[in-house]
This record gives C-alpha cells, sequence and structure tokens, in this order.
C-alpha cells in the first residue's frame, strides 16, 4: 500500500508497443516491484511494455497513469487506472518522461527512442534493462530489480 503522507516516486516505464515476450515479463516485474516500493507508474498507457508494466504494478496494488496518444480513454489498457487522452499523437512521448522522477526504458523502437531522449534532455535518470539501448548518460541495468534500484537512487 502506498504511504499517503510522502509523496510517491513517478517512474516511466517504456519500451516496445510490439515486444517479444521476455521483454514483457521483465516490464510485468518492473510494474510490480515499483508498486510493492510505492510508486506511481507513468506509461504511454497502451499495449506491449506499457500493458505489461502496468498489469504487473496493478497485480501487486499499485497505481498507473497512461498518457495516451488519442483523444478516447478506452485506448487505455485495461490495467491504466488514471488515463490522459492528450490527442497528441507520438508527441505524447514527452509527457510520458516529463512527468517522472527517472525513467526504465526497456527494447523498443523510435518512440521509445524519443522518450529516452527527452528524459535526458530534461536531466532525468534513464534506466536501460536488457540489450535494447546503449545510449551515453544511460544507467545500463542487467534485471528488473537492478533497474528499479538503479531508477530509485537518489
Amino acid at each position: 500500500m502506498t504511504d499517503l503522507t510522502a509523496p510517491a516516486q513517478h517512474i516511466a516505464v517504456v519500451g516496445g508497443y510490439d515486444a517479444e515476450p521476455s521483454t514483457l515479463a521483465v516490464a510485468e516485474e518492473i510494474g510490480s516491484l515499483l508498486a510493492q516500493r510505492g510508486c506511481v507508474l507513468v506509461t504511454g498507457g497502451r499495449r506491449g511494455v506499457a500493458e505489461a508494466a502496468s498489469r504487473g504494478a496493478v497485480l501487486s496494488g499499485g497505481l498507473t497513469v497512461g498518457i495516451l496518444p488519442g483523444t478516447q480513454r478506452s485506448e487505455a489498457n485495461p490495467y491504466v487506472r488514471v488515463s490522459v487522452p492528450t490527442g497528441l499523437g507520438e508527441t505524447r512521448n514527452a509527457l510520458v518522461v516529463m512527468d517522472a522522477d527517472a525513467v526504465i526504458a526497456l527494447p523498443g523502437a523510435y518512440g521509445t527512442l524519443s522518450e529516452i531522449a527527452h528524459a535526458l534532455l530534461a536531466g532525468t535518470r534513464v534506466v536501460t534493462v536488457g540489450d535494447g539501448w546503449s545510449i551515453p548518460g544511460c544507467v545500463a541495468a542487467s534485471s528488473a530489480a537492478d533497474g528499479v534500484d538503479a531508477a530509485l537512487a537518489s
């Protein structure tokens, strides 16, 4: 359960829309671990890594926020508890990471790369998990637990 007396850290989890099953399993574990640590999970709100991370967070009692590209709340995956339709299309990627205290990036494509770039430009800690990214300025982690620890490190 989240401690309501202290502000929760908001952690964005970003990655592919069409991700490999192994990546989805890691995303779900990350979501669960973040919820157990009292964090608010922020994602792009649709399927793939966003849905897997959201599922893990919700099943562990966490709060999930989905920043959606369209104008309909119905485009959110079933594990998003707070949906924010933007009507901005992929431009909303900046909003996903600008609300975050840290970003955990899993393998993905150009949308994920743009989220990493926006976070780095804003001076937000970016932790990469898995073999998807090797970008200067990012912290590399080899597992879900190491990724969560690195994202929450002060």
